[in-house]
């Protein structure tokens, strides 16, 4: 399963919890480390349980303009973070302290130094781009080359470039330039040329503009305390920080059963039918 952290030989468990009790109301694993494919398939298994003032919210993880494009067709009201929420809302200004934190769950006092932050690499405003002329310069002067001029990602048309590895393999900057210098070769760069259709909105425009909004931050807000107390109780007070089965089939089966435990003894503790 493909992660951040790299290839591990693992799965992921994913789960819908309700914003009045923090009941699951559905539970999957899957081996997968890509969370977008698994929302629509969450959001279908939990329908029977939703109502007309239903929202789903989910992290960024699960966004993609093709699941934005899908739920919006079913007419399935939703608000999706997509990886630049945080950065537009004040709210998360002082995140970065946080960082540095030590994982309550996992030690990284033994792990590998960090890879170099965005903020200390050079963005593509670093790099010149002339319009005119279709070239592009590094900040160590060298020339890249282009090797795409009509990549569309959400609607939008971008030119991409890519330096020489004559260039990129002896460059001083590389610790500046690279996220991995030790293991990347050479660096890539995209400039925004605008909208394929520039009367058109994306999906991902109109989902930004919603979770944007004073009514979106605070819906969307609910979130945190509705489902990550469900997955912190079940990583450290029932000790799931890792799955002992293997196969999907028996994952997905020791998943659904701690989420089970959970379920009863929020009952428990709330009084059944409640």
């Amino acid at each position: 399963m493909a992660t951040s952290k790299g290839v591990i030989q693992g799965y992921c468990g994913v789960a819908a919890v309700d914003a009045a009790h923090q009941i699951i109301v559905d539970a999957q694993a899957h081996g997968t480390g890509s969370e977008q494919e698994l929302l629509l398939g969450v959001v279908q298994a939990t329908q029977r349980h939703a109502t007309p003032d239903t929202l789903y919210t989910a992290d960024a993880g699960y966004h993609s303009e093709a699941n934005l494009k899908a739920l919006a067709a079913q007419n399935i009201e939703a608000l999706i973070a997509d990886s630049g929420m945080r950065q537009r809302d004040e709210r998360f200004k002082d995140q970065a302290r946080h960082k540095d934190k030590p994982h309550p769950l996992h030690d990284k006092s033994k792990s590998k130094p960090k890879a170099s932050t965005p903020g200390q690499r050079y963005k593509p405003s670093d790099f010149n781009w002339n319009t005119e002329t279709g070239t592009c310069i590094c900040p160590a002067g060298k020339s890249l080359y282009q090797n795409g001029a009509n990549c569309t990602i959400n609607g939008r048309l971008f030119i991409k470039f890519t330096g020489a590895q004559r260039d990129c393999a002896h460059c001083t900057q590389r610790d500046k330039c690279l996220r991995h210098p030790d293991k990347t070769l050479v660096r890539q760069v995209c400039f925004n040329r605008g909208r394929v259709d520039p009367a058109a909105e994306s999906f991902t425009d109109k989902m930004k503009r919603a979770i944007d909004s004073e009514d979106g931050k605070r819906r969307y807000g609910q979130r945190f305390a509705t489902v990550e107390p469900v997955f912190g109780n079940l990583r450290h007070n029932k000790q799931l920080n890792r799955f002992t089965l293997r196969g999907q089939q028996k994952v997905d089966t020791q998943w659904k059963l701690y989420c089970l435990v959970h379920n009863i003894e929020k009952l428990a503790h709330h009084g059944y039918g409640q």
